[in-house]
């Protein structure tokens, strides 16, 4: 438990921040794709940092401005002309600084900035209405947070069987399960309070809400350890310090982008909210 005083230091100081930003963001929605884009380009740089490559200016610039312009354009006309030019800009980088930039260089470059754009912009898609931004804003960070926060003390409380021992040596098998427990009671009790106290003239789908509790918890521990097996191979403890406890952005938002997506697949068939 010696990493929980950092972890409690996080929470005082990142929900008042949260909060503040949920506020403003409500009257103003913008204000989502602006911060989101800027969190996304810190997380590239932090992911390009761990390699070195961020002094390579002629793909760490790229992948760090297209992180921030997805978010901002992923629900305008201009999303394929961001790609395009992406992808041009890339790979006339690798052409044009070939004996600098290996192919190898441009394939972490690339993975990571789709990778990290597409999960983090995922977010900035599902709030372009304007409609609920705080509910999809809790759905979205309380449930991996939840299922973080479950595999956390459930399995320094009884964990024995460890779960991908080479990659995280500290997950366990009853970890992940109370990750999943705590994942799905967390949706049903996110779906009351909006239902009942935040939104009620609208009607919150809990049929939706209890899927999205139990494919979180899952993709959450995917995501951790698909971040957890890169930073092995790199030989780095964290991708960054800006939180204590948690490292940086991309170590405390990794699971984020592989659940966020699935927010927006399970909303095309069950939506999460009905108005009227």
């Amino acid at each position: 438990m010696k990493s929980l005083k950092p972890r409690l230091l996080t929470a005082v100081i990142g929900i008042p921040l949260i909060l503040i930003f949920l506020f403003f963001a409500e009257m103003w929605t913008p204000l989502v794709s602006i911060v989101i884009g800027i969190v996304s380009a810190i997380m590239a740089y932090e992911y390009l940092s761990a390699v070195k490559l961020i002094n390579k200016v002629g793909i760490s610039i790229p992948c760090i401005l297209f992180s921030f312009a997805l978010s901002m354009l992923i629900s305008t006309d201009y999303l394929y002309l961001l790609l395009f030019v992406f992808m041009l800009t890339v790979f006339s980088a690798m052409i044009f600084m070939h004996e600098k930039l290996t192919f190898s260089d441009i394939s972490y470059a690339l993975l990571g900035a789709l990778l990290v754009s597409f999960g983090m912009s995922s977010l900035s898609y599902i709030c372009a209405s304007g409609i609920a931004i705080t509910f999809y804003f809790v759905v979205a960070f309380a449930l991996p947070w939840m299922a973080d926060a479950g595999g956390f003390f459930i399995g320094a409380a009884f964990g024995s069987h460890k779960l991908c021992p080479k990659i995280s040596p500290k997950k366990t098998v009853e970890g992940a399960i109370g990750g999943i427990v705590f994942c799905i009671v967390s949706s049903f009790l996110i779906g009351l309070i909006f239902q009942y106290l935040v939104m009620p003239t609208v009607t919150i789908n809990f049929w939706a809400l209890l899927l999205i509790g139990v494919i979180d918890a899952p993709l959450s521990i995917l995501g951790d350890l698909s971040f957890s097996l890169i930073k092995r191979n790199l030989n780095i403890k964290d991708y960054g310090s800006i939180f204590p406890g948690h490292g940086g952005m991309l170590d405390r938002f990794d699971s984020i982008i592989f659940t966020v997506p699935v927010i927006i697949a399970v909303h095309q068939f069950m939506p999460f909210i009905t108005l009227g």
